[in-house]
């Protein structure tokens, strides 16, 4: 199994959800986040005066898929999170050595 661990712009939060959905991905966890990578965040102005801010909103999904469905899921989120631009965000892919559904003790991909 493999964790596939997205940080994507908000909204593309959905296009994403329905495009791992459309390939079969069953469930997933969705977090607010906040960082930088080479965006370095924006300059804005507030009431005339100037701010830095160097942690920008963005989205970590987290998903468990089999093995044989990670590449189509990461050529899924790329497909429908980009934009082109800086700051489309990240994919991260981890090896997987045990999942457990804690209801029914059921292990392995029968528990994702």
């Amino acid at each position: 199994m493999k964790k596939i661990e997205c940080v994507i712009r908000p909204i593309k939060i959905d296009a994403v959800k329905e495009a791992l959905t459309a390939i079969g991905v069953a469930g997933m966890t969705v977090t607010d986040v906040r960082g930088y990578g080479r965006q370095r965040g924006r300059t804005e102005k507030y009431r005339g005066n100037t701010y830095v801010v160097n942690l920008l909103p963005k989205v970590k999904v987290e998903v468990v898929v089999p093995d044989a469905l990670a590449e189509e899921a990461v050529e899924a989120v790329m497909e429908t999170a980009a934009t082109g631009e800086i700051g489309d965000g990240k994919i991260f892919v981890y090896q997987v050595e045990e999942a457990v559904r804690i209801r029914t003790g059921e292990r392995g991909e029968a528990a994702v």
